[in-house]
């Protein structure tokens, strides 16, 4: 549920930092990656040695790892390493200087330097909580988009009785899944999606082929996994893998093998994400033997591969949604527009080479989505995976309607 998620836990002075350990144990075993950060009062309730076993990660508390050979805590690479900062327990003490800004120790100063959301769930006693200061510095803190996993009430350390206790580590595991995988109208749906490149063989050693890398459609799908989504990746040669058990990979090569994979399962899937960068001509006659070379010219006649994109948009039920890829060098937005209608899609990825950074061989990319009543959105360069999400969100939008 958090495969490859980085989660830094702050841990401060109070009885409820016990409950750190079941964080930390909850979160690794929902494969979540868990690093920690402890105040010195926080030492004086759970020892750095359980958390660090629990982790199996050092546990930082001082600024400072070693007098003699100057070897310090990088806050700045602490703050930027995680995906989500928790504060848990948070103490009074802890959340007045969260809120003025004071950074007396590695927690704090890592706080000031983190570059993701920063979640605390306080703890301590029903006076200290209710006390107008507290309250005050909670609302402050909301205001700037730190989130408040509210206490519970219930049987406190001092004897009394009220709220003030901190959630329990269960229930902050869902909240911390739930920010990481929220509700989608994917969740159950069957999509089918191909990617990479197709390989048309010359001989046995020798192929037709492009510059695809294939990586686009394995991010297509583990973001729709995530999502909650049964998935068939059909794809060409690639080095990217996928591990999601939500994911059915069908490996290909040649267009042909492809359209065979896509005529399996388009029936019974209900979206289509085709991003596959296929060739369009294959040679007419493969060579059963490596082609030797005997001559300073080989004429190659090729014949044009079945375009698959056609075939699902002319197989499309009305409850099918259909997505095409679009790579073009000239009249980019007319050439979209017209293969969006003619292959019957109901929403068209525009890239362009032109675009510095887009396109094969990049880690980002440049597109534009192309809808039906010449509809446009033009988004600017942005990495690969942030790509992959703006296009489920476009068609969770649209299903939406």
């Amino acid at each position: 549920m958090l495969s490859g998620k980085k989660i830094l836990l702050g841990v401060t002075g109070s009885i409820a930092a016990y409950k750190a350990a079941h964080i930390v144990r909850a979160l690794i075993k929902s494969n979540a990656e868990v690093k920690v950060i402890m105040t010195e009062s926080a030492c004086d309730f759970i020892t750095p040695l359980t958390l660090s076993t629990l982790s199996k990660k050092p546990v930082a508390i001082e600024f400072i790892k070693d007098e003699e050979s100057g070897e310090w805590e990088n806050h700045v690479d602490w703050g930027i390493w995680a995906d989500l900062m928790l504060i848990a327990p948070c103490s009074a003490n802890t959340l007045s200087k969260l809120v003025n800004g004071n950074c007396d120790n590695l927690l704090l100063a890592t706080y000031l330097s983190a570059k993701c959301p920063v979640w605390i769930a306080p703890a301590m006693d029903l006076d200290m909580f209710a006390h107008f200061s507290t309250q005050e510095n909670l609302a402050k803190l909301n205001e700037n988009d730190v989130y408040i996993i509210e206490p519970t009430s219930g049987e406190l350390a001092s004897g009394l009785e009220g709220k003030g206790r901190m959630e329990e580590p269960e229930e902050i595991h869902d909240q911390i899944v739930a920010h990481f995988n929220p509700k989608s109208n994917l969740k159950g749906k069957q999509i089918i999606i191909t990617g990479g490149p197709t390989y048309e063989a010359i001989d046995p050693v020798r192929f037709i082929g492009n510059h695809s890398s294939g990586i686009t459609g394995v991010l297509l799908a583990e973001a729709c996994a995530k999502r909650g989504a049964q998935v068939i990746l059909v794809t060409g040669p690639t080095r990217f893998k996928t591990s999601s058990a939500n994911i059915k990979v069908i490996p290909i090569n040649s267009a042909n093998e492809m359209l065979a994979a896509v005529q399996a399962n388009w029936n019974e899937c209900q979206i289509g994400i085709f991003s596959a960068a296929v060739a369009d001509y294959r040679p007419a006659q493969p060579a059963d033997q490596k082609i030797k070379k005997k001559t300073d010219a080989i004429t190659i006649e090729l014949v044009k591969n079945p375009d698959i994109l056609a075939w699902a948009g002319a197989h499309k039920k009305e409850d099918q949604y259909l997505v095409g890829f679009a790579l073009e060098t000239e009249n980019a937005i007319e050439n979209g527009r017209g293969k969006l209608a003619r292959k019957n899609l109901n929403l068209l990825i525009l890239n362009s080479l032109n675009d510095k950074g887009a396109g094969f061989g990049h880690s980002t990319n440049k597109v534009t989505f192309i809808k039906p009543n010449n509809n446009l959105i033009n988004f600017e360069l942005k990495n690969k995976s942030d790509v992959a999400e703006d296009i489920l969100n476009e068609i969770e939008t649209d299903l939406n309607d």
